[in-house]
């Protein structure tokens, strides 16, 4: 076994470095086998060794005694001038890169550590989102809980009645107050019945974007939107005591929906004696659907463009009436309740509509009279079933992201989910009918147009069917709820004197707003007339159109008597 053999290392007591007694010759003994050039501290300095050179790289260097020397030799490198500045380099002085963290760094640099689990890594996004809600919580407290939604404000949204000066204002009613309500009523029963129904065309259950119909139009039928006092069954019905408080289906889906509008809307209320009477405006806006109303891309304002908010009510108004006509059995068989249509005259071509006068028992002194409608009547199991129907009208895919000749095969959820958020009110509204009326299905259409510039020409998509109640839960409205508001408005407006009052829904505030009025208010109203035919927006013809059979259509409004 070889022994490590100590050298003999001289020590200097008088400073740094060998002392000067020590002989020259252990000083070359040490020093024999190390490169040393003399230098001073202005010269610069090159490589100091360079373990890259050829001689050093080559394979049979242990042949050579001088390989490990010739990495300091730098004699016989002709290209290192140490007056050169060229060959002068400076040592790196950038920082050290930044380690990258997060969990694919983590998973590189630990290749023996499993990933996370699923689990772990969804309730880790489930933090991370409740700290961004959290963040926009106190963000919207800070601005003084005023949601700043700049795709809204876009749209400025106007009153749907006029507030004259003269006007009392008796109490305001914030929505928030309306979620917390709820009451429980008992199955009503039906005084009469007026009207008669047309048998629903089963066919139109087939209806696919691939066997589009062709929406018909029916000039020579009559649709009537009577307020409640203009009734004649309702007058009757309240000389004879029947109820205290009386409405239409129309009035009172608007109260119980409320919460979901954007809209203004306004309701005329009068207290007779001990009796209340829920009216509208003559040219109301409850006579139009709205569309797009709860969507959050506001909508044209100018009303001479096709697709203004206007515009669009009255297309829709026009859609789902010819709809609900159409899909029909037009075989002359219909079928006739207890007495005839009350609002036509003697002869006159009208709507296929019944009309179900019912009563609710509010309380042991309050009682309420609707008036309900159902368009159609269908045979299931040898059994009458009552029908609504109504239409979804679609303008430009642009607006909504949704093409629907598109997805209505093959996505249908993803429509109808689309639908429940541009038309949340609305759709509420109809289910709110269907379940007043106690009708067994509501059909709902997808209706578009021909050409998204064309507003005249439509088709048919498809034809759906639903259950009130089941679609009920599906779009979350709570029938507990709506009769809790209902009951709410009733006792408070059953405690005013005698007299006329307004209910407005505020335009830019989710609350409702109670008006004394004067008694001859809204008697001569005014009633915003069409635009002329020269300055409406004249879509492409199809089938040689004349242009005044499309402008009919476009000025077409709801007909209603007195």
């Amino acid at each position: 076994m070889v022994g490590f053999q100590i050298v003999d290392v001289p020590f200097n007591l008088d400073g740094w470095g060998p002392p000067e007694s020590t002989t020259t010759s252990t000083l070359n003994h040490h020093s024999n086998h190390v490169p040393y050039a003399p230098f001073s501290r202005s010269d610069k300095l090159g490589r100091i060794a360079d373990w890259t050179r050829s001689n050093y790289n080559n394979p049979n260097r242990n042949n050579n005694r001088n390989s490990a020397d010739s990495a300091f030799d730098f004699t016989i490198d002709d290209g290192l001038n140490p007056d050169d500045d060229s060959t002068f380099q400076l040592v790196d002085g950038k920082p050290p890169p930044r380690p990258k963290f997060g969990p694919k760094w983590r998973f590189n640099n630990n290749r023996n550590q499993l990933p996370q689990r699923r689990d772990e890594e969804v309730e880790a996004r489930k933090r991370e989102a409740e700290k961004q809600r959290a963040r926009r919580d106190r963000v919207f407290h800070a601005r003084g809980g005023q949601n700043q939604n700049p795709r809204r404000e876009a749209a400025v949204l106007k009153s749907s009645v006029d507030i004259q000066p003269e006007w009392n204002m008796i109490d305001q009613i914030p929505f928030s107050t309306f979620s917390k309500l709820s009451y429980t009523v008992s199955e009503p029963e039906d005084l009469t019945t007026c009207g008669s129904v047309e048998y629903y065309d089963k066919s139109y259950d087939k209806t696919t974007p691939k066997s589009e119909r062709r929406l018909e139009r029916f000039k020579n039928r009559n649709f009537f939107k009577v307020t409640t006092t203009d009734d004649p069954v309702i007058r009757r019905l309240a000389n004879e005591d029947k109820a205290t408080v009386f409405a239409t289906d129309s009035i009172l889906s608007t109260l119980m929906c409320a919460p979901r509008s954007v809209y203004s809307w306004d309701i005329v209320v009068q207290r007779v004696g001990n009796k209340l009477f829920f009216d509208k405006r003559e040219g109301s806006q409850l006579d139009l659907l709205s569309v797009n109303e709860t969507s959050q891309e506001p909508l044209p304002e100018a009303k001479d463009d096709i697709n203004s908010a206007h515009s669009l009510s009255v297309e829709a108004v026009y859609v789902n009436q010819n709809f609900s006509q159409q899909v029909l059995v037009r075989d002359g068989k219909k079928v006739g309740f207890e007495e005839g249509n009350p609002f036509a005259a003697e002869g006159e071509e009208v709507a296929s509509v019944g009309y179900r006068y019912r009563r609710w028992k509010l309380d042991n002194d309050v009682s309420l009279v609707v008036r309900c409608e159902v368009q159609s009547i269908i045979e299931v199991n040898d059994k009458k079933s009552y029908m609504t129907v109504n239409a979804l009208n679609e303008f430009d895919p642009k607006y909504s992201g949704v093409d629907w000749r598109k997805k209505l095969d093959t996505q249908r959820g993803a429509v109808l989910a689309t639908e429940l958020k541009n038309n949340a009110n609305k759709m509420a509204k109809w289910t709110a009918q269907a379940i007043l009326a106690s009708a067994d299905m509501m059909k709902l259409g997808y209706v578009t147009r021909v050409h998204p510039r064309d507003h005249f020409n439509h088709v048919i998509l498809a034809v759906v069917g639903y259950k009130p109640k089941e679609f009920a839960g599906q779009i979350n409205l709570n029938t507990s709820n709506m009769w809790g508001i209902v009951k709410a408005i009733v006792d408070l407006c059953m405690k005013l004197n005698e007299g006329k009052y307004v209910l407005v829904k505020d335009p830019q505030k989710p609350q409702v707003r109670i008006y004394e009025v004067p008694a001859d208010a809204f008697e001569n109203d005014y009633v915003e007339e069409p635009l002329p035919e020269d300055e409406q927006v004249q879509p492409p013809f199809e089938n040689g159109e004349e242009n005044g059979a499309a402008n009919d259509v476009e000025n077409k409004e709801l007909k209603s008597e007195a």
